[in-house]
């Protein structure tokens, strides 16, 4: 990675699938949503890396809205990024959802009008991306993505006081 250059400014060769016909190492996505009171203040967070480098990470405070909710707009938001980069390479997506994970790998039905339409622009994003695996781990393997969310719902009430 190029130094002295913000992380959401890497080029497309980087960022690409590569030329000499290798497979290209996938890119992995740490993501979580936050709600405090279900529906309550919520917020995201997204971490990338490629190879072990971290690429980018965000936090963003989302207004009222359930636990759910929130996780999908995580997803949603770190897919729209790479998309908007111009990321095209393999995907490793994990989530201490384990809702959001086993209703977007069809384990689970979708009951709620709201997360079926979450999940159609999830899946609709996936097909920007060569191939793409929905993994659920325990929230201790997710701390980063976490710490973003909470922070995204904490800077909002420290504006609000």
């Amino acid at each position: 990675m190029e130094k002295n250059r913000p992380l959401t400014e890497l080029t497309p060769s980087f960022m690409g699938n590569n030329n000499k016909g290798e497979n290209p190492s996938p890119v992995t996505i740490y993501t979580d949503g936050a709600s405090r009171g279900n529906p309550g203040q919520a917020g995201i967070g997204a971490v990338i890396h490629l190879d072990h480098d971290h690429i980018y990470e965000t936090k963003k405070y989302i207004g009222i809205a359930t636990n759910n909710t929130a996780e999908y707009l995580a997803l949603i938001h770190a897919l729209k990024w790479l998309q908007e980069k111009g990321w095209s390479r393999p995907l490793t997506i994990y989530s201490d959802s384990q809702l959001m994970v086993r209703q977007l790998t069809g384990r689970y039905k979708i009951k709620q009008a709201h997360l079926q339409a979450l999940a159609r622009e999830v899946h609709k994003l996936l097909h920007f991306f060569p191939s793409h695996e929905i993994i659920h781990i325990p929230r201790e393997e997710n701390r980063q993505a976490d710490r973003l969310a909470n922070e995204a719902i904490d800077s909002y009430e420290k504006r609000t006081y």
